[in-house]
């Protein structure tokens, strides 16, 4: 039977390079189910079987388990997301060269130890078990950036402020000549790779993230030889650099994650300089409602965060959490809003975020996609209410 747009266990297998047991495994293992079933049993695959396939592949080869793939890989990869996809393998593979470098030099080390001292240097041995370790944060480190990149291209390419998100925070910098720069929770580098050109040529930012692999997209995005910026990887709550060392600590949406927010304040307070300032952006209780609403008009148990972020720290409530540590405190809004006529995006936003929401939209993922389909055809507005609070010390 020939089925238009459909290939046979074999003809797909042949295509994929790999066996036909290979294919029939990944059945067994509920991680590439066959588009079509006829009722004898004969399994039939299409393109988009294909482009998960190749997912699944490269995700086998960089050292991922079985568990680790079937929770990274989607059930309906479509072009949209198969770019995204691809974008975030590259670094991946990016990642893994880097440790596997790193890796080679702690065994050169350790070997050359050996030949001109005839003893094993038991601290290279502990370095080399450490960077071989490094692997078991791949897994988070690419759903996280998975997440945040979805994140940011929904307000990148489809708010109604052109100027930007993070040029306007940059603005708020005001950042001179000379001036020292700490930012926590720096990301990607996000902020900085958008505004370069106008960055002065002399200033030092120290740029931080709790994740060393965030750190690594930062570097690679924003330049190793840059000489304006260092990078380092610590928790916010313990500031690794002497009092009164900035200018200038910017926080962008990481305070509301921080389970001790008095110390975290104190930490900042106290490598600040006397007359330094403390930006920190968050949102508010109105921020993205239309989107949770949508999920929970699908299906009642979604919840997208088990957490509402906003109560830890949001527009509503940070002042009054700021004022025992900083003066003159200001809360500066950012206009902004997001229309959206397609239904792509939105399912990429919602697929990153924190909640149950994908135990239970993938299995239903045709239906959601048509039902979100409907409610973007003529224009689905969401609000965005986002801002800082702009500190002195």
């Amino acid at each position: 039977m020939n089925l238009p747009g459909y290939y046979s266990s074999g003809q797909f297998a042949r295509m994929a390079g790999v066996t036909v047991r290979t294919i029939r495994f990944y059945d067994r293992q509920n991680i590439l189910k066959p588009s079509y079933v006829n009722h004898s049993g004969a399994r039939f695959y299409t393109d988009s079987d294909l482009a998960r396939l190749q997912q699944i592949l490269l995700l086998k080869y960089l050292g991922f388990s079985l568990d680790d793939i079937r929770e990274m890989t989607i059930g309906d990869t479509d072009y949209h997301f198969l770019r995204n996809s691809l974008n975030l393998q590259k670094k991946l593979v990016q990642d893994r060269i880097e440790q596997m470098q790193l890796v080679e030099s702690a065994i050169e080390d350790t070997v050359r130890t050996i030949e001109e001292e005839h003893q094993i240097d038991w601290s290279h041995m502990l370095e080399l078990i450490h960077l071989t370790g490094m692997e078991k944060s791949l897994k988070h480190q690419y759903q996280n950036a998975t997440n945040i990149s979805a994140r940011i291209r929904l307000h990148r390419d489809y708010s109604a402020n052109r100027q930007g998100w993070f040029p306007w925070i940059y603005e708020q910098c005001q950042i001179a000549d000379g001036l020292r720069v700490l930012e926590l929770g720096g990301g990607n580098g996000a902020l900085w790779t958008e505004n370069l050109s106008l960055l002065p040529e002399h200033v030092h930012i120290c740029l931080s993230d709790i994740s060393e692999g965030m750190l690594r997209d930062a570097r690679r995005n924003i330049g190793q030889e840059d000489p304006r910026f260092s990078f380092h990887a610590f928790d916010c709550a313990d500031i690794p650099f002497p009092d009164k060392s900035f200018d200038l600590v910017i926080a962008g949406h990481v305070l509301f994650y921080c389970r001790d927010l008095p110390r975290v304040f104190r930490e900042v307070r106290r490598v600040l300089t006397p007359e330094g300032h403390f930006l920190c952006s968050t949102y508010g209780k109105e921020h993205m409602k239309e989107i949770s609403s949508l999920v929970q008009q699908f299906d009642s148990r979604i919840v997208l965060s088990a957490e509402k972020l906003y109560e830890q720290f949001g527009l509503e409530n940070g002042q009054t959490l700021l004022q025992p540590f900083f003066t003159s405190i200001r809360c500066l809004r950012y206009e902004d809003s997001i229309t959206l006529y397609q239904a792509e995006p939105l399912i990429e936003y919602i697929l990153s975020c924190h909640g149950n929401q994908n135990q239970i939209l993938l299995e239903h993922y045709k239906d959601f996609r048509s039902f979100t389909e409907k409610k973007t055809a003529k224009g689905f507005h969401i609000t965005k209410d986002a801002g800082i609070f702009l500190c002195e010390k």
